[in-house]
């Protein structure tokens, strides 16, 4: 964070060194008090230029030059309020937002360029299964420790929760768990990821059971074996928007009959439809749930995500379903493998 900071009454001689020591990152100054290290604006190569046609010598303090309509989160804001200023800096092109203390102190600086929201939950990732499908790829390694294009799959999702900001990560453990529990023995993307083993299978969601949490607030749970660009913040947003107790990450899903389907009354035949399709969305095992529905799982007990669903909408909680627009593959046999390493080694020769 220091090499972003330059204090008031440096000079504008000294931003520009410091400017120019920041070239191949995000190019931005941020002024502060040298007392009360309170901010008081942002300064980047284009302020000073703004200020030299002015008339500002390269010899007056930044202050003169810096620019005080700043965008900033603040301790003193909610959760949701810090998020649409985040998206609404994003949409600004602003790459570096500072966050403040209740007095306007620097806490830390957001690189927006590594770091796309900072969502206000918990997540929950499940790695227990066998992952029987893969054999014998999965005899020796755990599922989510195969390798996509040189990276543990687990490892992508990791990466998609850093740049969400979601930093409470636990992962659920069963098969092969010695193997996971080293994999996450050191940081990984800057997260300290914790690991939870199940004494005995607890279906899909069960192990939730086993983490603690807070009645109110809400965590992401998922499948640690899926590889999916789905935007963590929309989903979110989506499910404070309809004040859902449930949101369920939904891809489309389409049936194809290659017969003439007919439609019957009695004995009787009222229409024949061609080789017809039938569109549905398909549950992509990608969850949001409000924690007091996790608190309430048992866990003695083994239960699949779908029978903790059907019993919050029985009890006339509010499920709904956020459509998934981009990557989503679940790697549960040899051809889905083969699919995602191909697919990353595309992207790669893309970025490259």
């Amino acid at each position: 964070m220091e090499k972003h900071i330059i204090y008031k009454n440096e000079t504008v001689r000294e931003a520009l060194h410091r400017i120019n020591d920041l070239s191949g990152g995000v190019m931005t100054l941020i002024v502060a008090d040298p007392v009360s290290l309170r901010m008081l604006g942002t300064l980047t190569d284009g302020d000073i230029r703004r200020g030299i046609l002015c008339g500002t010598s390269l010899d007056n303090p930044v202050w003169q030059v810096m620019n005080t309509d700043f965008s900033a989160i603040s301790a003193k804001d909610a959760p949701i309020q810090r998020l649409h200023t985040i998206r609404a800096a994003r949409a600004k092109g602003i790459k570096l937002l500072p966050e403040l203390d209740i007095e306007g102190g620097i806490v830390r600086l957001i690189n927006l360029t590594e770091q796309s929201t900072l969502l206000p939950i918990s997540a929950l990732l499940m790695a227990g299964g066998k992952g029987e499908r893969l054999r014998p790829l999965t005899l020796t390694t755990p599922k989510p420790l195969l390798e996509i294009d040189g990276r543990p799959i687990i490892d992508y999702n990791i990466e998609r929760l850093a740049r969400a900001g979601i930093t409470d990560v636990t992962v659920t453990v069963r098969y092969l768990s010695d193997q996971i529990k080293d994999y996450f023995s050191i940081p990984r993307h800057g997260i300290n990821v914790k690991c939870v083993e199940e004494e005995k299978p607890l279906g899909t969601i069960g192990s939730a059971a086993l983490v603690k949490r807070p009645d109110s607030g809400c965590t992401l749970v998922m499948n640690s074996d899926l590889l999916t660009t789905v935007d963590l913040e929309e989903m979110y947003l989506r499910h404070i928007n309809m004040d859902a107790d449930v949101t369920i990450a939904a891809i489309p899903y389409t049936v194809s009959v290659p017969y003439a389907i007919l439609t019957t009354e009695g004995d009787s035949v009222t229409a024949l439809q061609e080789k017809p399709t039938y569109s549905h969305f398909a549950n992509a095992g990608i969850y949001i749930f409000n924690n007091f529905v996790l608190n309430a799982l048992n866990p003695d007990e083994r239960t699949d995500a779908t029978t903790l669903i059907e019993a919050a909408m029985q009890q006339k909680m509010k499920v709904t379903f956020y459509p998934i627009s981009g990557t989503w593959i679940d790697i549960g046999s040899p051809a889905d493998f083969r699919h995602a390493q191909e697919l990353m080694k595309h992207h790669r020769s893309l970025t490259n």
